[in-house]
């Protein structure tokens, strides 16, 4: 009798297992008023993300956006870090394609190649590629890149404004800076946004840039930030992804202004470190995780054109610069207003930002020795 009750208890643990999801961030149990409570009706939705969580910007928007999906779709789903070892990435992409996933998500211009060769190699599957500059995308993908020189372009007038004003951190040299995670052309197009923005705003202004090499080093990203602070800068706009929080560790140690990238920064931070956010002016979003949730849901309904890639900016909403609470306290009215002014002349195309992913190196070259301090 012992023997048998022992049966049945170890029988249910297991069957418990099989069904747990088991990942990170598993989707609900989609019980949902009116469903039979089965996930065989749902569609089943895979984050994989090239590096890891955690770094308040890029890969956390897209995070953010497949929980919207499990949320307001009642999907499945499940997010699966990579790592910055990119010789795994292969491997795990083949391993979840062979999976029952409907759809699978990943981004970043470096994963495209190979999202691409595995969606050819997995025509019932549907793909997502939520950020890249590269237009080919296979049959079963939907990619989509953002306008991020012309949100860079209001980042940079938000800075050169910032950096003449009166505000109590600004200085008075007309300096700014800007940290790159690496010298390539998807970073370079939110710097030749950021200068042309900067210099339309105030003429005369300095940039002082650098790149990190990576995307996952805070360490390295402090040390950059305290070089351009030391050296008389006051605001620097963050493009590194983690490599990037350590702007903000800079900016509160120097008493100086940073501007964020990719998710509104310094919300996510005010709950941990309200002084280090109160230095974050405004971000530079993409609005990654409504483009997620837009795709799953077009892809859902049967209503989303695949092979195509989608460029959305300023005028689709999919990109724009935060006026979060900090911005509200920290902006005088006087440069709110010309940021105002400056978005509407984007939007109405008055104003032509340059695109560096079409660019010459020494034409990115010449803009950046053009405000070299």
């Amino acid at each position: 009798m012992k023997r048998s009750l022992l049966a049945l208890v170890l029988a249910a643990v297991m069957l418990i297992a099989a069904c747990s999801g088991g990942g990170k961030n598993a989707g609900p149990a989609n019980e949902t008023p009116g469903n039979s409570g089965s996930k065989s009706d749902n569609l089943k939705v895979v984050l994989l993300v090239p590096g890891t969580l955690g770094d308040k910007s890029f890969f956390d928007a897209a995070n953010s956006g497949l929980e919207q999906v499990a949320n307001s779709l009642q999907a499945e789903t499940k997010v699966i870090e990579m790592g910055v070892d990119t010789t795994k990435w292969e491997p795990t992409f083949n391993s979840v394609a062979g999976q029952d996933w409907d759809v699978i998500i990943s981004g970043g211009s470096q994963i495209t190649e190979l999202l691409n060769a595995t969606a050819e190699k997995h025509p019932d599957k549907k793909f997502i590629n939520y950020d890249t500059d590269i237009p080919e995308a296979a049959p079963n993908v939907y990619a989509i890149s953002y306008a991020t020189n012309e949100v860079s372009f209001l980042a940079g007038a938000t800075a050169a404004l910032t950096s003449v004003s009166d505000m109590t951190n600004a200085n008075e040299e007309k300096k700014i800076g800007f940290l790159g995670g690496m010298d390539i052309p998807a970073i370079n197009a939110f710097l030749v946004g950021y200068i042309e923005g900067a210099k339309y705003a105030v003429p005369d202004i300095k940039v002082a840039v650098s790149y990190a090499g990576n995307f996952a080093d805070p360490g390295k990203g402090k040390e950059l930030s305290l070089l351009q602070y030391n050296s008389g800068v006051d605001v620097i706009f963050n493009v590194a992804g983690g490599t990037g929080l350590g702007v903000f560790d800079a900016a509160k140690e120097k008493s100086r202004y940073a501007i964020g990238v990719d998710s509104d920064q310094g919300t996510m931070i005010a709950g941990t470190d309200k002084d280090k956010a109160n230095l974050i002016i405004t971000s530079s979003v993409k609005k990654i995780d409504q483009a997620i949730v837009h795709a799953v849901r077009g892809i859902k309904a049967g209503t989303l054109e695949l092979g195509k890639l989608d460029v959305v900016g300023l005028e689709q909403d999919g990109v724009g610069i935060v006026r979060n609470s900090i911005f509200n306290s920290v902006v005088s009215e006087d440069i709110k207003a010309q940021l105002v002014e400056i978005e509407k002349k984007l939007i109405a195309g008055e104003i032509k930002v340059s695109n560096a992913m079409g660019m010459e190196t020494s034409e990115v070259d010449q803009i950046r020795n053009s405000v070299k301090p």
